[in-house]
């Protein structure tokens, strides 16, 4: 009995440094924001992939394949930097469109294996609802990575991106009138 229970301890403090030693953890973001005006309206705005100015950092968006699967598109920031993005499912019908980031440097937005989705679905009284969530590793892939870099910086990156870009696009539907 003690040489199982003595193989059992040395195993589990065998595992221990393992079980630290796996790396990052896939992290998802998601916000919304209810916009007073019509799903077909708001998904004008939304669905087209290759503009994005509706997104506040955002300075001049370029691409090819309009909405087509495959399509892609350059986002350049304000200040020059730039984020490569490809469309990889898109439907009209359900008012959605999920894309992934293929280029980005961390230090403009700090993560990694990027992949998102908007989606603009019915909401009471004639109104929209727009949800956009996102799933990603940190910006850092091994252990330890430095602040700027790590998983808290790239979900605060994330969800203050997505919160910016939602509240503009109701701030610049709502303006536009219903």
């Amino acid at each position: 009995m003690k040489r199982i229970i003595a193989a059992a301890l040395l195993a589990a403090v065998a595992a221990a440094p393992a079980a630290q030693a796996h790396g990052p953890t896939r992290k998802k973001v998601e916000e919304k924001v209810t916009i007073n005006a019509a799903p077909d309206k708001v998904w004008a705005v939304v669905g087209n992939f290759q503009d994005m100015s509706w997104l506040p950092p955002v300075e001049k968006t370029e691409g090819k394949g309009g909405n087509e699967v495959k399509a892609t598109r350059t986002l350049t920031l304000k200040g020059g930097p730039t984020v490569d993005e490809e469309l990889y499912k898109y439907s009209a019908e359900q008012k959605s469109l999920s894309y992934r980031i293929n280029k980005v440097d961390v230090k403009v937005l700090p993560v990694n294996n990027y992949s998102s989705t908007i989606k603009v679905e019915p909401a009471e009284g004639g109104k929209s609802e727009v949800v956009w969530d996102g799933a990603f590793y940190r910006g850092y892939m091994n252990n330890d990575p430095p602040p700027e870099l790590s998983d808290e910086a790239a979900i605060k990156a994330v969800s203050g991106l997505y919160r910016a870009g939602l509240d503009n696009l109701k701030a610049k539907i709502e303006k536009s009138g219903s």
